[in-house]
């Protein structure tokens, strides 16, 4: 059986981690000798706290209620975000809005311009109007005329 062999006596490398002999064995004192001397350390029971001030104590609570407040508020801007409401809840509660939806000179102007006559009989059509009592005609401008077959039937 071949004997082993320490490869790096052999090669005599150091890596440089040592220490001088007898380092260790003095290091507790030369570490309490370079410290600074402390009363407090020694004697507990000296040490003299200031009494609490009214924020030191109402501060946990503070942080607490502003927690479920930032809470409470990201709840109710993800429920706004999620859920459309419904339009007429949203007129019902504005007076402004509904006063402006009566008016028949602001329909005219804001809504009615802004709308196609086919996206109006669309809608109509999904929101459920049967619209096989109405008749339509078009011109070449796209132009939509509904003509009301009780009104017709009547002059004739």
């Amino acid at each position: 059986m071949k004997e082993q062999r320490d490869i790096l006596t052999e090669i005599n490398r150091r890596d440089g981690m040592t220490v001088p002999d007898g380092y260790f064995e003095s290091f507790a004192a030369k570490m309490a000798e370079a410290l600074p001397q402390r009363n407090e350390a020694e004697n507990p029971g000296a040490i003299i706290l200031p009494p609490p001030t009214l924020w030191t104590r109402v501060r946990p609570y503070v942080y607490l209620a502003a927690m479920f407040a930032g809470v409470w508020c990201m709840l109710k801007m993800f429920s706004l975000m999620a859920s459309p409401t419904d339009a007429n809840s949203v007129i019902d509660k504005n007076p402004v809005l509904a006063e402006a939806i009566s008016n028949d000179v602001f329909i005219n102007d804001y809504v009615i311009n802004d709308l196609n006559q086919w996206d109006i009989i669309d809608e109509m059509i999904e929101d459920g109007f049967d619209s096989s009592s109405l008749e339509f005609e078009s011109d070449s401008d796209n132009e939509v005329t509904f003509v009301d077959p009780a009104a017709v039937n009547s002059t004739n």
